[in-house]
């Protein structure tokens, strides 16, 4: 047991929120307890972004990276304000690890590891003598009136008592690595009022067994068109990834929610993929017509792949009733048509999204209006903070999830004790 006097924060939650939150409270003077209930920190962390991490997205100005957040801008700009990605980058930079910027805003580490963030965080503690207690599962958090301390109850039956307690204990995404949402049940028991969590992340699962063939296939400039019952419903435009079950990637990811929507009232949803949205048809038809004759004697498959990935060629082929086999000079004008009608409108039909496993973040999760985003403060219970992806905020794939972990995260460890 944690006497009063031993420790002046607990942090539950060893993952970015919670070790950032850590680092600065300790780095304020504070004595700082972090309890993770893994072996190790981190581990979701260090998956983020295929193992390379991506840190925050370069929208410097408050109200334009705010804008991504939707609805929870006007509750997140107190926030930003004070840490926002700016303050972010710089905070990573000065601790010598350098960045890069790629498509979208996108930043990662330099290195391209995941594993550059962890070692920056992990010493940011050890600066600031941040005591780690790992396989620390938490049973409960309640609130002592007569002594105005946070009691934590682990499973073990001991108890923490400390003056602040920073609650970083994540959503339901991902539960492999820790993030099983138990955070929610004891912030409930408190008073808090939590928005039913969903999957707001993850990919998308089809009944097209020819997609198998493909997987690992990336398209960067595509568009992905949803149908349901026949009815255009939206247009992405953006990046993709052929999985062996589906569809991933950024855009993908991004869209998912409006598919989980889609998917409640009507089974009947699919996707129409354009592989050259910046070509009519009658553009692309030339196009095709132009290499087809240029290499004229070669089979179609190999002509094909001049303009397609080469993994797409032959299931496209057989989508179109095309024998792959056929010399260019030997294909008939209706089989043309068919091909380039097939290049605009792949069809792809949605048999549902993957589960929690695969989610990269959760929806949902406490109301926004009973935190203090000045502070990261709850405003039911005194001396209690809540950051990361334990709040109810939407947001979308690249960069945002850590972006908002950074900022809640620095905010709380400059408010606590």
């Amino acid at each position: 047991m944690h006497k009063k006097s031993d420790v002046d924060v607990v942090v539950i939650g060893g993952g970015a929120a919670g070790m950032i939150a850590a680092g600065r409270a300790a780095e304020r003077g504070r004595r700082v307890l972090l309890l993770e209930k893994n072996p190790s920190l981190g581990k979701k962390l260090l998956i983020t972004g295929g193992g390379r991490c991506n840190v925050t997205n370069n929208k410097p100005e408050v109200r334009t990276m705010l804008a991504r957040y939707k609805k929870s801008d006007k509750f997140l700009f107190s926030a930003f304000t004070q840490f926002g990605v700016a303050k972010t980058l710089d905070f990573f930079h000065t601790r010598g690890m350098a960045t890069h910027e790629e498509a979208e805003g996108r930043v990662f580490p330099a290195s391209n590891k995941s594993q550059s963030v962890y070692d920056v965080l992990v010493k940011y503690m050890e600066e600031g003598n941040v005591k780690i207690q790992t396989k620390a599962k938490v049973a409960g958090i309640a609130f002592d009136k007569s002594s105005e301390e946070i009691v934590i109850t682990l499973a073990d039956k001991s108890e923490i008592r400390t003056q602040s307690c920073i609650v970083a204990s994540g959503g339901i995404s991902r539960p492999e690595t820790g993030s099983t949402g138990d955070g929610f049940s004891w912030l409930q028991k408190l008073g808090h009022t939590v928005v039913p969590n969903d999957m707001a992340l993850v990919p998308i699962a089809l009944k097209d067994a020819w997609i198998k063939k493909c997987a690992g296939v990336a398209l960067s400039a595509v568009k992905l068109t949803t149908f349901q019952k026949g009815k255009k419903q939206k247009v992405y435009l953006g990046k993709m990834l052929f999985t062996h079950v589906g569809i991933s990637g950024p855009m993908v990811l991004n869209m998912s929610r409006d598919i989980g929507v889609l998917l409640e009232y009507e089974e009947d949803v699919m996707i129409m993929l354009d592989i050259f949205p910046s070509l009519d048809i009658g553009s692309l038809r030339e196009k095709l017509q132009t290499i087809l004759i240029s290499d004229s004697n070669k089979k179609i498959k190999n002509v094909l792949s001049l303009i397609i990935q080469p993994a797409l060629v032959l299931p496209l082929l057989a989508l179109a009733g095309i024998d792959g086999e056929t010399p260019s000079h030997s294909m008939r004008s209706l089989e043309r048509k068919a091909l380039t009608s097939l290049l605009k409108e792949v069809p792809l039909h949605i048999l549902g999204l993957l589960g929690k496993d695969k989610a990269i973040i959760s929806s949902g999760g406490v109301a926004l209006d009973q935190i203090n985003f000045k502070t990261m403060q709850s405003r039911v219970i005194p001396e209690l903070y809540i950051v990361g992806d334990i709040l109810n905020i939407d947001r979308p794939s690249g960069g945002y999830s850590l972006q908002l972990c950074w900022t809640t995260g620095f905010i709380a460890g400059n408010s606590c004790g």
